[in-house]
């Protein structure tokens, strides 16, 4: 199976889906679409990391573009206004970048580093403009990345955003400490954490100022729209961890739903990534069950009012952007240098990190 990339040069290129990784029901029912924004983005997101200084400048001259995380979010967010789709494509690119981090603190074993960090986040989230010139240049791009997000909708929501952001902090300690001490979680402490640490809220909050309007909480926490939204998001999380395997077991992870299946359940290796597999390919049916009926919820609150035609069309925006999240995700993992360990100098250290102790200065 092929696609064709947009990623790294003007001429679309076949990019091959591996057979083991094929999923034919997206190739054929999600449509891959792509924002109209998105050369700008690829350039402007490439420009924000070197003046953040996020990554050195010869690794967003190598590997910026051929990472694709422009491409991630311009294929989920489709018909967002082009400042909202470029402050979420910025805090994306932050957000791998800060992962990045988190990984190599562990491996270089520098718990008081990652702390300091840890706390300087909570800080910038609850104050962003505080840490605008921040020595630490992932805390400084966090907070812009912050301010930006926050001038979109009201304070109800960034309070939200904020409130759901501390407990990805957290996990993401969690995730720290179960690595140190070789800790494989559960099945389903794993998946619980998983939701966390791969920010399904987050990236449902942004499906609002990607539409234009908070939800009210009524309609967020409706059970049609927030099925469909965890569906869409616990494909992504249980496909990247389908992707992510050989470079988690190279890199000595233990956070991957196939390592807790083999650890607590006593699956091979091969049991395990047919198991992840077959959830995968169940979140897909049931995320098609679930979206006609958030659709249908959707129609439901056209109640003749402006307000009621308004909130509508942001929640069917809204479901709309929870589908093109699979395409996004799966086309993603084929085409970005993330995920291409074989062709790494070591399988243990991706190419494209800053592998120096930068939070130990």
């Amino acid at each position: 199976m092929h696609a064709f990339s947009h990623s790294t040069t003007s001429t679309p290129t076949a990019v091959p889906v591996p057979p083991a990784l094929s999923l034919p029901v997206i190739e054929s029912a999600f449509p891959r679409q792509l924002h109209p924004y998105w050369p700008r983005l690829q350039e402007k997101t490439r420009t924000w990391l070197l003046e953040k200084r996020l990554m050195p400048a010869d690794k967003v001259e190598e590997y910026a573009d051929g990472l694709c995380y422009t491409d991630l979010m311009a294929g989920y967010y489709i018909g967002a206004p082009e400042d909202v789709l470029q402050a979420i494509a910025d805090y994306s690119a932050w957000f791998f970048v800060w992962d990045d981090r988190h990984d190599r603190d562990i491996v270089h074993r520098r718990p008081a580093a990652w702390r300091r960090l840890r706390f300087r986040l909570h800080a910038a989230l609850d104050s962003p403009e505080d840490h605008l010139h921040h020595e630490d240049p992932l805390v400084a791009g966090f907070a812009d990345s912050m301010v930006r997000l926050y001038s979109f909708l009201p304070g109800t929501w960034n309070a939200r955003f904020a409130r759901h952001f501390h407990t990805v902090i957290e996990a993401y300690d969690r995730e720290f400490r179960n690595r140190t001490q070789g800790i494989i979680p559960s099945v389903e402490e794993y998946l619980a954490l998983r939701r966390l640490t791969f920010a399904h809220w987050i990236w449902t909050d942004l499906l609002e100022p990607a539409a234009g309007l908070e939800l009210p909480d009524a309609v967020r926490k409706h059970q049609a729209y927030r099925r469909a939204a965890l569906l869409s998001q616990e494909f992504a999380a249980w496909y990247n961890d389908l992707c992510s395997l050989p470079k988690e077991i190279a890199g000595d992870e233990v956070h991957n739903l196939g390592i807790s299946l083999v650890k607590h359940d006593g699956l091979t290796l091969e049991e395990a990534v047919t198991e992840v597999r077959r959830r995968v390919e169940g979140s897909i049916s049931d995320f098609q069950v679930a979206e006609r009926e958030a659709l249908e919820f959707a129609d439901s609150l056209a109640d003749g009012t402006v307000s009621g035609k308004e909130i509508s069309a942001a929640v069917r925006a809204c479901v709309c952007n929870m589908r093109n999240w699979f395409s996004s995700v799966y086309w993603f993992h084929h085409e970005s240098g993330r995920y291409m360990v074989d062709s790494w100098d070591d399988r243990s250290t991706p190419p494209y990190v800053n592998n120096e102790a930068a939070g130990e200065k």
